[in-house]
C-alpha cells in the first residue's frame, strides 16, 4: 500500500519557491548597495579628515585635542 499523499507537492509550491528566490535575490541587491554607499561616505569621510588636516595644520588627534 503506497501513498500518494506523501508526493503530493501544493500547487503554490513553485510560486513559493520564486518568491523566496526573488526575495533573497533583493536583500543582496539591497545589501551590496548598501555596503557600496558605505564605503563611499568612508571615503569621503577620510578625504575631509586629510583636508582639514591640510588645512588647520594639526593631525587628527590634535584636532580632537588628544595629542
Amino acid at each position: 500500500m503506497t501513498s500518494t499523499s506523501s508526493f503530493a507537492v501544493p500547487a503554490n509550491a513553485d510560486y513559493l519557491w520564486f518568491q523566496e528566490t526573488a526575495s533573497a535575490q533583493i536583500r543582496q541587491e539591497r545589501l551590496a548597495k548598501a555596503e557600496k554607499l558605505n564605503g563611499r561616505v568612508a571615503m569621503l569621510g577620510f578625504l575631509l579628515a586629510i583636508l582639514t588636516e591640510a588645512l588647520s595644520g594639526y593631525g587628527i588627534l590634535g584636532q580632537l585635542h588628544i595629542g
